[in-house]
């Protein structure tokens, strides 16, 4: 489906989309609690799903209610199960350690770019403690044998979700795990609400040094907060001169991308951002920066292992828009320019058909985004919110 948006502005009042990131943490964490645990998340996405979908086959019972998920947890943990992630790296990261510690005999599947997206060195260490893993095709991984509890090593700079899937893990084990990172640890703000969503069903994870305590302790029920990441699209509207009112958004969240609000007020002036802890806000960031004075967004390395590689498709959308983009092995830099009529293909990413929409909003003429039905990644609604908000666009169905 590819879309072309007309120039106009957006104005009202937009409620913050539940957060994706504590979905999914908080489902894994009640499918193995002791007792059913009632889920409070209007709107769902792919990748939640994914998470459910991928629960269910591991044991769990997970039903779509209208306001959220009915979550009875695993009784029977199944011999073999096979489990399909779409695209949803998440779903892939937190639940491979999950399974291992199971002791499943597993098969993932995986579509999409994830089937290219890191698993090293979380792969590695799964081994060493006691699993086998093979990728019989390069959209499938096979896994085998069951992890053990002991000391874990790994580097935080690839990926903070490798962490998040051995805290799970470990606390599914019998005994007292260590997980020691080596490096700087990117992105802790997500591992940190996995301490806290892990904390809330009882498990203790003080310094990433964690008892076994499974089934952990449910709380009975429990509301997904607002999702900061996708809220961040909104506030960048607001920022480019939209009239928009955005409500749900904590700011006392452990979201990490909480920070969307500080640095979009400082881009009325040039700045340098650092993108290592919040890599998923640098499409829109890097949308404001071109349409007001520029930026420089350095700690970009991760980027290039996203839904797309985002350096580049980023560096891609600004310069077709009219800004100037250009990068380096770490750095992006972005000079503003004038946006004006043309055609962006959001390469299967959801943060750049967003993004791009929202750049539309201050743009001399149509924008047309190809392939805008990827924003169900995250939030499938998204283009009836923008027409809601007054958002005028012709849909073509290819």
């Amino acid at each position: 489906m590819d879309i072309t948006i007309l120039p106009g502005t957006l104005s009202g009042t937009v409620q913050a989309i539940p957060s994706k990131s504590q979905a999914h943490r908080l489902m894994i964490c009640a499918a193995f609690s002791d007792n059913q645990t009632i889920l409070e998340c209007p709107q769902t996405n792919a990748d939640i799903e994914a998470t459910a979908r991928c629960l269910n086959a591991l044991g769990a019972d997970i039903k779509r209610t209208d306001n959220g998920y009915i979550v009875n947890p695993v009784k029977y943990i199944p011999q073999k199960a096979v489990l399909d992630c779409g695209e949803s790296g998440s779903t892939l990261r937190f639940l491979l350690p999950v399974a291992c510690a199971l002791g499943v005999e597993a098969t993932f599947h995986m579509q999409g770019r994830l089937p290219y997206r890191p698993l090293s060195p979380m792969w590695e260490e799964l081994e060493r403690m006691g699993c086998s893993l093979t990728r019989p095709t390069e959209a499938t991984i096979r896994i085998s044998g069951k992890l053990r509890s002991g000391e874990f090593s790994l580097s935080g700079k690839v990926s903070s979700q490798f962490i998040t899937g051995l805290l799970f893990a470990t606390a599914l084990l019998d005994g007292i795990s260590q997980i020691t990172i080596t490096d700087t640890l990117e992105s802790k703000s997500y591992v940190d609400m996995t301490q806290l969503a892990l904390r809330i069903f009882g498990v203790d994870t003080d310094n990433y040094c964690i008892k076994g305590n499974y089934p952990f302790r449910s709380p009975g029920k429990l509301i997904v907060e607002g999702d900061w990441s996708n809220g961040a699209f909104w506030l960048a509207a607001q920022a480019l001169g939209n009239p928009l009112s955005i409500t749900n958004l904590d700011l006392g969240s452990p979201q990490g991308d909480r920070a969307s609000a500080k640095i979009l007020s400082e881009l009325e002036e040039r700045i340098s951002v650092s993108a290592a802890d919040i890599p998923d806000l640098v499409p829109v960031l890097a949308v404001v920066a071109g349409a007001k004075k520029g930026a420089v967004f350095t700690n970009i390395a991760r980027l290039r292992l996203k839904e797309s590689d985002r350096v580049a498709s980023v560096c891609n959308m600004l310069n077709t828009l009219g800004a100037n983009a250009f990068a380096d092995e770490n750095t992006l830099t972005v000079q503003p320019g004038k946006y004006h009529c043309c055609t962006i293909d959001a390469v299967n990413d959801h943060r750049i058909a967003m993004s791009a929409a929202i750049a539309a909003t201050v743009a001399d003429g149509p924008i047309t985004i190809l392939g805008a039905e990827c924003v169900s990644k995250s939030y499938p609604a998204f283009w009836q919110v923008y027409k809601e908000l007054g958002g005028k666009y012709e849909q073509h169905i290819r």
